[in-house]
Parts: C-alpha cells; structure tokens; sequence
C-alpha cells in the first residue's frame, strides 16, 4: 500500500485523485485549508487522513507532514496541486495580487515539498508530482501573472528531477489543458481589481472567454485522474506530462513558432562569442 499526499484536495483534480488511490488500495493524506469541504465519501474513507493545511505556512505543512507520518509511517508520492488563477493584463496586476498568487502557486509548493523532501530521501524512493499547465509551457494574454507561476513551477520540478533520481527520487510536472473542473468558476480564478480601458480588447477578451468556458472545458478530470495513475506506476517516469489534445497541439505549435523565429536570427545569434585574432597559433 502506497502513502499519498496530496494538496488542494477538497475539490477538482486533487479530490479525483484522491478518490482514486483510495480506489486503488492506497492510503490518501488529503489537505486543504478547510477539510470539512471534502467530499463525504473522501472523508469517510478508513484509509483517508483529512489535514488542514494552508501551503502558505510552511510551519503548517512540516505539521501536515508529522501527521502523515504518524498515521502511516511514509510518504509515497506527493501531489502538489493547491494553487488559483489570476486574470488581467501584466499592467493590470497591483503588487500583493502577484505577491499572493506567488505565495500560493510557488512558495506553498516549496513550503509543502521542503517538508516532505527528508522522508523520500531517506527512503530512497518517492514520488513528487507538480501541478503546472499548459500556461507554463507557452504564456498567454491574460493570464500573464498566473502563466508565470507556473513556468516557475516548470523550472523548478526539471532542476529537481537532476537533484533527487540520483536518490530514488523522481519529480514529474503535469501540464493539463481545460478539463472541465472549478478552475474558471470564482473559486479558482480571480480577476484583478485594476481594468485598463487600452486592454478591453485583449484581456477583456480573456476575461469574456474565461466566464463563458466555465464548464464547457473538453477534458475529463477523471480521465485526467487515471493517467496520473499510469504516471505513478512508470519505471521511467517521464519530467513533464502534457495532458489533453489542446496541450499537445499548443507545445507542438510553440515549438514551430520558435523554430520559426530562431531561423532569421540565428546567425547574429551564434556571432556574440569571442573571435580568435587572424594568425593565431598555438604552437611554439
């Protein structure tokens, strides 16, 4: 029997997830900033442990962790998929909305992933799962601040999958696409408070989109929850995952868009090192 422990589990894809490994005989430490939200059956469950936890506070997460521990004696896989959305142009976006969705989508993952980090090593064996987006391959209007986080999750889970499998360890980004979640309701997504009138066009645009697509998003968070189920049971696993034909095709086309705009400027690009003086030699 394996020990998850998963963030953000009271709705969405955590909740399905840990619905899931349930399901599978596994033992679940489900955490949210307010367990009682869960779902019944999650929280009914004998082989559920419901923790309060706001990833925010680290102190709170090494206690999570301690509790888990406890409970079960290890930590088998980590999922760290607490986080929300941001919608407004990058001008748009006051310093304590950056500063808080940081807080949240970055520092809670470092906060959660520091306290669980110590048992995986010392098992040498673990798996840490990064809920990213397809908004952190490749940005989007709109969604500049939000896309941000989420490349830094993308650069942290790649340096960490160098760091930990010399140890057992291995850390996997997930990139879904739109499932069909809360993630465009008002519980997961916030706007901000600032509207620029130059951006009606774009990000108000973005924002039109995001209210009409609410529930009509093409992928199926429980399909979604049995890939990761595959994922935890690869040897390899992969670095990234991509989930949904919308995140296939919009990672295929960044990288024709790079290629693309590489090609012009490729030979200035290659023109900034050093040049070696006419004549030089290296012989006596």
């Amino acid at each position: 029997m394996r020990t998850w422990f998963i963030t953000g589990a009271s709705r969405g894809f955590g909740a399905l997830i840990a619905a899931r490994a349930l399901a599978a005989g596994d033992a679940v430490v489900a955490t949210a900033r307010d367990p009682s939200a869960m779902p019944a059956s999650l929280r009914e469950h004998a082989n559920l442990l419901a923790v309060p936890l706001d990833v925010t506070d680290e102190a709170q997460a090494h206690g999570a962790v301690a509790a888990a521990l406890k409970r079960f004696g290890r930590i088998d896989i980590l999922v760290n998929n607490a986080g929300y959305g941001l919608i407004g142009a990058i001008e748009e976006s006051s310093a304590s909305e950056v500063e808080r969705i940081f807080a949240t989508n970055v520092f809670g993952l470092l906060n959660v992933t520091r306290a669980v980090l110590p048992t995986m090593r010392a098992q040498r064996s673990g798996r840490v799962l990064n809920f990213s987006s397809i908004g952190g391959y490749a940005s989007a209007m709109g969604f500049g601040i939000y896309c941000s986080t989420k490349f830094a999750v993308e650069g942290i889970s790649e340096a960490m999958s160098l760091e930990l499998e010399p140890l057992g360890v291995y850390a996997i980004v997930i990139e879904p696409g739109y499932f069909r979640t809360t993630f465009l309701s008002d519980s997961s997504v916030v706007s901000t408070m600032t509207r620029i009138d130059d951006y009606a066009a774009t990000v108000g645009k973005v924002r039109d989109f995001a209210r009409g697509a609410d529930g009509q998003q093409p992928g199926d968070p429980a399909r979604l929850a049995e890939a990761v189920m595959a994922l935890v049971d690869a040897v390899p696993p992969p670095r990234r995952l991509p989930l949904g034909a919308d995140t296939v095709e919009r990672i295929e086309r960044k990288h024709r868009e790079v290629e693309a705009e590489l090609a012009p400027w490729r030979e200035l690009a290659l023109s900034t090192g050093f040049v070696q003086p006419t004549g030089s030699t290296t012989e006596p």
